[in-house]
């Protein structure tokens, strides 16, 4: 006896629809098609399993295809590919990564020099993942209404340093207004993800680019001098004069991930440029013979600071490297 054949759904014959991501609450997404519509998603849990060993498989700024599996809830059903993303370790201790944004034209770090004070590896930590992955990058040094003579003499040195590394730099306040245009300019028409420690500013100025978002703003411990949270999720905000800003929630650490020990120097572009004139192509930069990078850091070429950035993720990477042979020999 022949089997009844199965009764085709209608949804079935509902074609993909594509749009991208522009808020990501852990639950749920919210994409936006192509012709504007917002749409309420969700994904299956074996979508999280496939490969992906990020903790959101799914990031604001994605391309994604959208699909009707019942009568009332759309689902994720993939993800086109992505032209770049900026991603880190979810935690000193995780395994996992976190992909912040994808699909960008830039990536932008909000910092501070005091209340709080962002660390200068902290910044070059987000510039060497930029570079890792491919995303132009810029930084932005908030309340400079705090700032005395000699923290403003820092700020100016700062900004000439990484100006001279070819990440454009700006001095901005989000109370007085300085830099605010120009901050406007350097966003019109582009994706751009903004990222920095809880409490630096970043929703103030996002607040400032783009009124209609209302972002909730905290107060700086005053214990400890950091950030209190108040992003909670990742969300895709538009400027009224064209772009859109991706603002995700204040991190306290950026750990890398997926970096190879011999291709660190490769994102520090002074770091890099010096080491081609070293003896040996797999120098590290820490005291090997013939070694170009060392006496240019002593000389002043290359900022210390920078140099110990360097160090500390050759550190990670090394430890990870090492870890990671250690599994595979059991």
């Amino acid at each position: 006896m022949a089997k009844p054949k199965k009764k085709s759904s209608s949804l079935e014959h509902i074609s993909p629809r594509i749009g991208r991501v522009i808020k990501n609450t852990g639950s749920t997404y919210l994409v936006r098609l192509e012709n504007g519509e917002e749409v309420s998603c969700r994904i299956k849990g074996s979508f999280r399993i496939k490969g992906i060993r990020t903790t959101n498989p799914v990031a604001v700024g994605d391309m994604v295809e959208i699909s009707l599996r019942d009568e009332e809830t759309e689902y994720i059903t993939s993800i086109l590919p992505r032209k770049n993303y900026i991603i880190r370790r979810a935690s000193n201790l995780s395994k996992e990564s976190h992909i912040l944004g994808a699909n960008l034209d830039q990536a932008i770090l909000v910092a501070s020099l005091i209340d709080p004070e962002t660390p200068l590896t902290f910044i070059d930590r987000f510039l060497a993942t930029s570079e890792a992955y491919n995303v132009p990058a810029k930084l932005v040094i908030n309340k400079s209404d705090l700032w005395d003579k000699d923290t403003r003499e820092l700020a100016e040195a700062i900004k000439a340093l990484y100006d001279s590394l070819g990440y454009p730099t700006l001095i901005v306040s989000a109370s007085t207004g300085e830099g605010i245009e120009q901050l406007k300019g350097e966003v019109k028409d582009k994706i751009s993800l903004m990222a920095g420690n809880s409490g630096v500013g970043k929703s103030s100025l996002i607040n400032i680019l783009a009124p209609d978002a209302c972002l909730r703003t905290g107060a700086v411990s005053d214990q400890h001098h950091t950030g209190m949270h108040t992003t909670t999720f990742s969300e895709m905000v538009d400027l009224p004069e064209g772009g859109q800003l991706i603002d995700i929630p204040g991190v306290k650490g950026f750990g890398v991930i997926d970096f190879e020990a011999e291709e660190v120097s490769h994102f520090f572009p002074e770091i890099f440029r010096y080491g081609r004139e070293c003896k040996y192509g797999n120098c590290r930069h820490i005291g090997e013979p013939g070694c170009a990078v060392r006496p240019a850091v002593e000389d002043h070429h290359i900022a210390e600071s920078r140099y110990a950035s360097y160090l500390s993720i050759l550190e990670e990477a090394s430890e990870a490297e090492g870890a990671d042979k250690y599994r595979k020999a059991f």
